[in-house]
């Protein structure tokens, strides 16, 4: 396991001495590196007598990885963001390690983050060019020539959705008259909120923004798989679990193991993973109390 091996003045002025500098890695000690958890795995579980008689380091550093990655998506707290300014362009590339969105945000000039919701009703689809007489186009090759973007990109990009009709001079009468009579009218709450919109084109890696958005803050916060560095590390909540995760997946692949043995670690490992979400899901009583006292509060009509 993971031990304190430092000074205090080790740990607060980081490597070259020197206070605030930016080399300081404060908070390191709730996580242990995967070097360390392959270490402890053979220590543990690898040997004469126990539960693995022999195994290469290497199995263990593959099932390793891939218990970062499993847990990365539902138990770590592997959530990461990126800040830009929106250009013309009206669009977001994806990291790198990205893997899926937890929210996109844009900052108001107060810095509160106004949440911006998915356009479901759009895409960015193949645009085929055709001739005059809506022909397909073909290059020398034979294959179908395509524009770089799409109309139905350039017309969401260019429609200001925030513009609302103006139905100041319908009457109860005209509804009436119309036969609209005993229908419902409001706005859809999927669709209440003058935050903008997006979209993402998975193919091209890339999130698509209307008209709005020029020269806004936003921010992507999304889930990565924990491997994009070499100092891949896991939270301590979450320690038993990638051990046991390890173990059953080594019995798992391996011949002649005993069915039991198998059941017996996977039950393990659902159970290790139940229990570091909760370690990880960070409850504190008194900030839900303190949430719990909006519920007595008067509502004045």
């Amino acid at each position: 396991m993971s031990l304190i091996n430092q000074t205090d003045e080790q740990y607060y002025l980081g490597p070259d001495g020197q206070w605030d500098s930016g080399d300081e890695n404060y908070g390191s000690y709730q996580f242990i590196s995967i070097k360390d958890i392959i270490n402890n795995f053979l220590i543990s579980y690898v040997g004469e007598d126990k539960i693995i008689s022999k195994i290469k380091r290497t199995d263990i550093a593959f099932h390793a990885q891939r218990g970062i990655q499993e847990l990365s998506f539902d138990v770590l707290p592997s959530i990461k963001s990126q800040e830009i300014e929106i250009g013309p362009s009206l669009s977001f590339i994806l990291p790198k390690d990205y893997v899926n969105y937890v929210k996109i945000t844009w900052a108001d000039s107060a810095g509160i983050e106004r949440v911006v919701y998915p356009a479901i009703r759009t895409s960015n689809p193949y645009p085929i060019i055709q001739d005059n007489d809506f022909n397909y186009t073909f290059d020398s090759a034979g294959e179908v020539i395509a524009a770089n973007e799409s109309e139905t990109q350039k017309r969401f990009q260019t429609t200001n959705r925030n513009t609302q009709a103006d139905n100041s001079n319908i009457d109860n009468l005209d509804l009436i008259n119309n036969g609209n009579w005993g229908r419902r009218y409001g706005l859809t709450p999927a669709q209440a909120q003058s935050n903008g919109v997006f979209y993402i084109d998975p193919l091209k890696g890339i999130i698509f923004f209307d008209s709005s958005f020029a020269n806004k803050i936003v921010t992507l916060k999304y889930i990565s798989d924990g491997l994009d560095s070499d100092d891949m590390t896991v939270h301590k909540f979450a320690e038993e679990a990638i051990y046991k995760y390890i173990a059953h997946a080594v019995l798992a692949t391996r011949a002649n193991t005993p069915e039991y043995l198998v059941m017996r670690f996977k039950k393990e490992v659902r159970a290790a993973k139940r229990n570091a979400k909760l370690r990880l899901s960070n409850i504190k009583i008194e900030e839900i109390a303190q949430v719990m006292r909006n519920k007595s509060k008067i509502i004045k009509h």
